[in-house]
């Protein structure tokens, strides 16, 4: 994502296009502005598809936790990036790192004054619009580890992805920091959003280990189907349109002609890249299972789109469809891989966002000629290893302090009893006795 406390010049080249000198600069201000908040509305209603996807794919006993869980994380998203993230990966980055201070608050003044520039926009808008990329990122995590992990202790991993690795990272290329000199590109963050997400989820995974009864002593995998598909198909769908708004907002300008012809682009692409990763899924596990999995054909919707994040704008329709497409044949070689090597998860989020980030950050140099494999592998290496190293720690730190994984009489009895006290489908309950 072109970002906006380091895109004026980006933003100053699409405005001395043709088409810009047809719109007023106060105009151009408010076009970019309501683009940001829209487009940022999509990416919150995200939140929803993330919530509805793994509510779907977890058993009915550990529904009502996953719900709290989503809409918490999402909330705690939004208080850490404003006491610190935002500054920490926007303000003042020295190449590595940014500020340690709140977001105060729009400073709009010279735009309340009367005074606007053709690449302007509120300050605030685009707070609102990083801030909901942060959820994302914390959202992925959830799934992964859901049915096995005590609320707080997630929560308080969330605290620490939200206001150390995300921003720190993030600050990196977006905040105009060491990657981002080096030439490395995510126009949206397959890298910088969603295998980070990915890398957390994977090592939590390893340190929380597997539900009980996922894996046998005798190396059998046992199925543990979620309870509501058609839930979970909703959830996609939701995210699938939730994606419009996390790639065409990254254009991060609706001023000009040339900013509408981008968005238009990436919307197209984004639609198409999803297409392809739900029909070369379907293709792949009818060809190696003789039948077709209804969630390997969700994980390969999502798959494409991560896919196509990192450069949505610069590919024709059919290059976005073959990109979504690899997107979706990872997904369906990587999920039985995690499960031989007895990595649990539950929603099959690292499959999607991580291996198919990787995956969407190296495609980028098939379309975007200023960006090298060099450079775009260095960005997936270094993001890779410092989210390892810190999410490790944070999740070794919690465990051995309040600790994360649910009792396994907890587990068994299922977390919407034992840590909510109530049941997402109390009528369907044991023991519940008929009117």
């Amino acid at each position: 994502m072109k970002t906006a406390a380091t895109t004026a010049a980006a933003f100053a080249l699409i405005g001395a296009a043709p088409a810009a000198a047809e719109v007023d600069v106060e105009t151009a201000y408010i076009l970019n502005t309501f683009s940001f908040l829209i487009n940022g509305a999509l990416v919150m209603w995200m939140a929803a598809g993330f919530a509805m996807l793994e509510s779907g794919l977890v058993r009915s006993k550990n529904t009502a936790t996953i719900c709290l869980k989503n809409i918490a994380l999402y909330s705690v998203a939004g208080l850490t990036f404003y006491v610190i993230g935002y500054n920490l990966m926007y303000m003042d980055v020295s190449g590595y790192i940014g500020t340690f201070s709140p977001f105060w608050g729009p400073d709009d003044s010279e735009a309340l004054a009367g005074t606007f520039t053709a690449d302007g926009y509120s300050s605030s808008s685009d707070w609102f619009f990083q801030m909901v990329f942060v959820g994302t990122a914390a959202s992925i995590v959830s799934g992964t580890l859901a049915e096995r992990t005590k609320l707080w202790g997630f929560l308080a991993f969330v605290v620490l992805l939200t206001v150390i690795i995300y921003p720190i990272q993030g600050s990196w290329t977006w905040g105009g920091g060491w990657l981002s000199e080096l030439g490395f590109s995510d126009y949206a963050g397959s890298t910088i959003v969603h295998s980070v997400g990915g890398w957390a989820a994977l090592t939590g995974a390893i340190i929380v280990g597997a539900r009980k009864g996922k894996y046998g002593a005798d190396g059998r995998i046992n199925p543990i189907p979620g309870a509501n598909l058609p839930l979970a198909t909703l959830g996609t769908f939701v995210l699938w349109l939730g994606w419009f708004g996390f790639n065409g907002g990254s254009v991060l300008a609706l001023g000009s002609a040339a900013a509408v012809i981008e968005m238009a682009n990436v919307f197209a692409n984004t639609n198409m890249a999803a297409a392809g990763g739900v029909v070369a899924a379907m293709i792949v596990t009818q060809l190696l299972y003789k039948k077709v999995d209804l969630t390997l054909a969700l994980n390969g919707a999502i798959g494409g789109l991560v896919s196509i994040t990192a450069e949505p704008a610069d590919p024709t329709i059919g290059m976005a469809i073959l990109i979504g497409a690899v997107g979706g044949v990872i997904i369906v070689l990587a999920v039985p891989l995690l499960d031989k090597l007895k990595i649990d998860d539950v929603v099959g989020a690292i499959p999607a966002h991580l291996f198919c980030g990787i995956w969407g950050t190296i495609a980028v140099t098939f379309s975007d000629a200023d960006a090298t494999l060099y450079a775009q592998l260095v960005g997936i290496v270094s993001v890779g290893a410092f989210v390892i190293v810190v999410s490790s720690a944070c999740w070794l730190l919690l465990k051995y302090t309040i600790g994360i994984r649910a009792h396994e009489e907890d587990e068994l009895l299922g977390l919407d009893k034992a840590e909510l006290g109530l049941e997402a489908y109390p009528e369907f309950g044991q023991g519940t006795q008929a009117l």
